[in-house]
């Protein structure tokens, strides 16, 4: 499936569009993203911290390529999460656990009105860039169009999308030897981030594509 930025917003965004997952940037390059698992690094031992440490440069210079690593921080509503315990409040059976559901609604929303509970979530955008051939760049200046150039072209994005799912599958191997695990988002889940990105409004530190 392949999405485009509507016409209103697309001289802001430098998403051209979006195909089974890769992101295509204006200038023809291509971007993939990997949302990843956090550690609580400060819990582990001095021995682990030195193990993953290490194992993270290794992993950095086993790349020939440059990858954006992102952290995408925004506040999180707890106000479904109210609504389910008031619902819960009221199915109980004895005063007690009412009263006791009540006051810890009451404590949450407290809590949330005096401090800011965020959410942080973590990516690493990976980048390629396809090489343009001298016989697809001939054709394309001598505007040869037709069924074949479509499926040449249809073949030459495959090629190119596979050689990022490699690099793609090196960082998220990479990250595992660092007890870090990886998945690569789909087009759904990139539209939404890149929707979250580009909305101020909730997403404190918006993901960039074009560096």
């Amino acid at each position: 499936m392949a999405v485009k930025p509507s016409g209103a917003t697309q001289q802001f965004v430098s998403v051209k569009e979006i195909q089974n997952g890769t992101v295509i940037l204006k200038d023809g390059s291509f971007r993939g993203i990997l949302i990843c698992s956090s550690i609580n690094f400060g819990l582990k031992s001095v021995d682990e911290q030195h193990a993953i440490t290490l194992g993270f440069q290794n992993f950095l210079n086993t790349l020939d390529f440059s990858i954006q690593i992102v952290v995408n921080s925004r506040k999180m509503d707890l106000r479904p999460y109210l609504a389910l315990l008031g619902e819960k409040a009221v199915e109980q059976k004895t005063d007690l656990m009412k009263i006791q559901l009540r006051e810890y609604i009451e404590f949450v929303r407290s809590f949330t009105e005096q401090a800011n509970i965020m959410t942080k979530s973590f990516y690493v955008v990976v980048p390629y860039s396809p090489q343009v051939s001298a016989t697809s760049a001939i054709g394309f200046l001598h505007h040869n169009a037709g069924a074949g150039q479509g499926a040449q072209a249809k073949a030459a994005f495959e090629e190119d999308r596979i050689q990022l799912e490699q690099r793609m599958t090196l960082v998220a191997d990479g990250l595992a030897g660092t007890g870090v695990r990886a998945a690569l988002l789909g087009t759904e889940e990139v539209i939404e981030l890149l929707y979250r990105s580009y909305n101020p409004g909730e997403l404190e530190n918006p993901i960039r594509l074009d560096t």
